[in-house]
């Protein structure tokens, strides 16, 4: 029993940890409102004050106060034309903010599949760990079910299979962390029909069929069997 109470005690602490809430922080309406030059212009979407500011030598990748650069603000904004201009301008599409995000994990957490888009054509690194977690932009759209955005994370070469510091790949995170619903199942499927390794366990040694069937996800688990996961 003491075993049992500890692991979900582990589990439960793992899901806060990883809440989106506690992860990225798009800037707050103070700062958008104290923005100025290239930070001014990301934000309100101004693409000709981008062209003068980036003309008269701004510096494309300068640091507002968590280390967000206009590129950034320009994602966390869903400010699409900024970050194109942006991204032209020669801005650095695979730089980190304070928390070790990057414009590709921004854009999965907001489960804005047009702006992973233009990241990923503007040369974005999709394989890049990133969060204190030392995870992926996969894991992370996984964990929320963005299926659309793992899709096309999929496309692009993200690492299916890469482990987090909790010991959670992408397809692990979609099941302990998702809510067995529509866009979970989408992303679950997903990952499998690309190859995901369905047979690689958590830290404690529990692989994702026997975590699917803990959590009664009948969709997932039928997935999973058809693919020939071990319980």
């Amino acid at each position: 029993m003491k075993n049992r109470i500890a692991a979900f005690a582990a589990c439960f602490l793992a899901i806060l940890l990883v809440s989106p809430s506690l992860a990225q922080v798009p800037p707050g309406q103070g700062e958008i409102e104290a923005y100025d030059g290239l930070f001014r212009a990301a934000a309100d979407g101004d693409l000709d004050a981008i062209e003068r500011l980036t003309a008269e030598g701004a510096k494309l990748n300068a640091r507002d106060g968590r280390k967000r650069t206009p590129l950034m603000v320009a994602a966390h904004l869903n400010q699409y034309a900024a970050a194109r201009a942006l991204i032209a301008a020669g801005a650095n599409v695979d730089a980190f903010d304070a928390d070790r995000y990057d414009v590709i994990t921004i854009a999965a957490v907001a489960d804005d599949p047009e702006m992973l888009r233009i990241a990923i054509a503007g040369g974005a690194n999709t394989s890049l760990v990133t969060s204190v977690y030392d995870g992926t932009a996969l894991i992370a759209a996984a964990h929320l079910g963005h299926d659309e955005v793992v899709r096309t994370l999929i496309e692009h070469d993200a690492p299916l299979d890469h482990i987090n510091n909790l010991d959670w790949t992408a397809l692990i995170e979609a099941i302990v962390l998702g809510d067995g619903g529509p866009r979970h199942v989408a992303t679950v499927k997903a990952l499998v029909d690309a190859g995901a390794n369905v047979d690689i366990a958590d830290g404690r040694g529990v692989r994702p069929l026997s975590l699917a069937r803990q959590r009664g996800y009948t969709e997932i688990i039928d997935i999973l069997e058809a693919a020939g996961a071990k319980p």
